[in-house]
């Protein structure tokens, strides 16, 4: 016997009932896209994908795409369908300071936010023990009043932890020389020998080198960001205003999907990390690897990330400040 139109009508209801246009999000695993080489940084942000996968209950994995200061990472994300199962682990390089200085053709406004991950705030150093500098006003009396005598490394030149510095010292009209490195681990060993007067450190380094080192100052207006570094004492405690605040004087990351992504998966992603970033185990164990939550949530993210780019053109103003007067002496 042939079915009838209805009986037909009534099978096809029931498999599209039943089949996948019903599933719910996510049905895979995900992929978190982040824009560096494996290292301290990328497995801070495989303990909060391992806890956001718990959530979803799927595998959410950290995959490592370097290239062109963070931007090959976002174009890879980007040129996935957006469906929520490509995240990018947005940090400050590729989402504004690329975009800033011409090397990309987005702005933050261009990506819908999840939750805000982690800063990684960065401090100023002196050899343990230097008895000239025993705090940042000494260090910054004597670099006033004798500009261009003191060698410093920030790690590379043009550097987020250079522009940040160069505003500190332009702030107090202090002047130091400055000596680039590859890598900020490399300046530890000459400050140690006392070829450098000072570094501008951050938290992986300092933890690998704290017999080292003396923290003057943390750069960073986040109260989380002291104890990174053992309790030292945040620079605006010291009464220097850098005009800086919150995110903009550190290096950070903030989770990001397409803005074509469906609300429902929106809602449902934003959801899990929260949910992943409120655990006291994960909180810790961030803190363990000199890391600070940051937690935003997605609904301050316009009003966290917009001010960023115009606190760090003032920084990058700063080191035009520095060339032009070591150019100057």
């Amino acid at each position: 016997m042939k079915p009838s139109l209805r009986m037909l009508a009534l099978a096809v209801g029931a498999a599209i009932a039943t089949g996948p246009a019903l599933a719910e999000f996510p049905e895979r695993n995900i992929e978190a896209i982040y824009p560096w080489a494996p290292g301290a940084t990328m497995a801070a942000s495989q303990v909060i994908a391992d806890a956001m996968g718990e959530e979803l209950g799927v595998n959410v994995s950290i995959v490592s795409t370097p290239g062109a200061g963070g931007v090959k990472a976002f174009q890879t994300a980007m040129a996935n369908e957006a469906d929520g199962y490509t995240l990018i682990d947005g940090y400050v390089a590729p989402l504004v300071l690329q975009p800033m200085q011409g090397n990309a053709d987005w702005s933050y406004e261009d990506f819908t936010p999840l939750w805000s991950a982690t800063s990684n705030a960065f401090a100023i150093a002196v050899r343990k023990g230097d008895e000239r500098f025993p705090d940042l006003d000494a260090l910054m009396g004597y670099a006033q009043e004798n500009p261009g005598d003191l060698r410093y490394s920030p790690g590379t030149s043009g550097s987020l932890p250079h522009m940040v510095a160069a505003k500190v010292m332009q702030t107090e009209d202090a002047l130091a020389q400055l000596v680039p490195y590859p890598e900020i681990d490399n300046a530890v060993r000459d400050l140690r020998s006392g070829i450098l007067d000072f570094i501008v450190i951050n938290p992986g380094v300092y933890r690998v080198n704290k017999d080292d080192v003396d923290i003057l100052a943390v750069l960073s207006t986040l109260d989380r960001s002291s104890e990174t570094y053992d309790g030292a004492p945040l620079i605006g405690s010291l009464g220097i205003d850098m005009g800086m605040t919150d995110l903009s004087p550190m290096g950070w990351d903030w989770w990001l999907v397409s803005n074509d992504t469906p609300d429902d998966v929106v809602t449902t992603l934003q959801d899990a990390m929260g949910a992943a970033l409120a655990r006291e185990d994960v909180q810790q164990k961030l803190l363990d690897m000199g890391y600070v939550p940051t937690l935003y949530g997605p609904e301050r993210y316009d009003e966290i990330v917009g001010p960023v780019e115009e606190q760090l053109s003032g920084a990058v103003d700063a080191i035009a400040w520095e060339v032009e007067r070591m150019q100057g002496l």
